[in-house]
C-alpha cells in the first residue's frame, strides 16, 4: 500500500490526458505501473502483464463514464457498436492470452514502438480521413471488431486508436466515431480484463492484492481519481492550446517508447 499515492496521482494525470487530448489513458497508465512494479521489485517475467491487466480493469470504470456522457449527447451510434462488440469481446480475450504468451521483454519493445506510433499520430494530428466506404454488414464489423479486441489487449488499451480511423474510413462523423470508439473501449476492457485474470490466475510470482494480471490496489487508486480528472480533461480541452499540448505529450512517448525499446 505504500505506492497508493502514486497510483492516486496516476490516475490523475491518466484521467486529466484521456479527457483533454482524447485518447484512452491505457498508453500513459502501462508505463507508469511498468516501473513501479519494478521498484516494487516485482519479477521482470510478471510485471508488464501485470501493467496491461490492470490498465484494461480501469478503462472499464472510466469508459462507463465516458459512455454516459457521450450517450447523453446522443453521439453513440449504438447498432454499430453492438455488431463491433460481438468481435471485441472475443478479440480482446484471445488478445488477453496471446500477450501472455509473449516474453516480457519482447512484450515491451512492442509496446514501445506502439507508444512511437501514438506519438506520431499525434505530432500529426491525424484521426482518420473521411471515406466512403460502406460500413459491413454484422459479420464484418465482428470480424473488425476482433482485430481491434485482440491489438488492444495486448498494448492495455480502449482501442480508440483503432476504432476511430476504422469508422471514419467507413464515413462515420469524427464526432459520432469518437463517442462510439468511446463505448467499444468497454467491452474491450472488460474481456481483455477477464483475459488477463485468467491468464494470471495460477501465476506463483504475483504480489499480494493481486488477481490474476489484476493489481487491486493499483486498479481501486487509479479508478477513483481518474473518474474526477477525465472530466477535468474533458472542460479544459475547450479553453487550452490543445496542439501544443498534444505535441508535449507526443514528447513524452517517444521517451516512453524509447526507454522501453533499448531497455530500462
Amino acid at each position: 500500500m505504500d505506492y497508493i499515492l502514486l497510483y492516486l496521482l496516476l490516475g490523475c494525470f491518466s484521467g486529466f490526458v484521456a479527457g483533454l487530448f482524447g485518447i484512452g489513458g491505457g498508453m500513459v497508465i502501462v508505463p507508469v505501473l511498468v516501473f513501479s512494479f519494478q521498484a516494487q521489485g516485482l519479477s521482470p517475467t510478471i510485471l508488464t502483464h501485470l501493467a496491461i491487466g490492470t490498465s484494461l480493469a480501469t478503462i472499464i470504470v472510466t469508459s462507463i463514464s465516458a459512455v454516459l456522457a457521450h450517450h447523453q449527447r446522443g453521439a453513440v451510434l449504438w447498432p454499430v457498436v453492438k455488431k463491433l462488440a460481438i468481435g471485441l469481446l472475443i478479440g480482446s480475450v484471445i488478445g488477453a492470452q496471446i500477450a501472455h504468451a509473449i516474453p516480457a521483454r519482447q512484450l515491451e519493445i512492442i509496446i514501445g514502438c506502439f507508444a512511437l506510433l501514438t506519438a506520431a499520430q499525434m505530432f500529426t494530428g491525424y484521426k482518420g480521413r473521411l471515406g466512403d466506404i460502406p460500413l459491413p454488414k454484422t459479420a464484418g464489423l465482428a470480424t473488425a471488431g476482433g482485430g481491434i479486441g485482440i491489438a488492444s489487449a495486448i498494448f492495455g488499451i480502449g482501442g480508440g486508436t483503432f476504432t476511430v480511423p476504422y469508422l471514419t474510413l467507413h464515413g462515420v462523423g469524427m464526432a459520432n466515431a469518437v463517442a462510439s470508439a468511446s463505448a467499444c473501449g468497454l467491452p474491450i476492457a472488460f474481456a481483455g480484463a477477464v483475459g488477463f485474470i485468467y491468464a494470471g490466475w495460477h501465476e506463483a510470482l504475483l504480489p499480494s492484492g493481486a488477481i490474476g494480471f489484476v493489481y487491486l490496489p493499483a486498479f481501486v487508486g487509479i479508478s477513483i481519481t481518474s473518474l474526477i480528472f477525465a472530466r477535468v480533461g474533458a472542460t479544459l480541452a475547450h479553453r487550452l492550446p490543445a496542439d501544443t499540448l498534444k505535441k508535449l505529450f507526443a514528447c513524452l512517448l517517444v521517451l516512453v517508447g524509447i526507454t522501453f525499446i533499448i531497455g530500462h
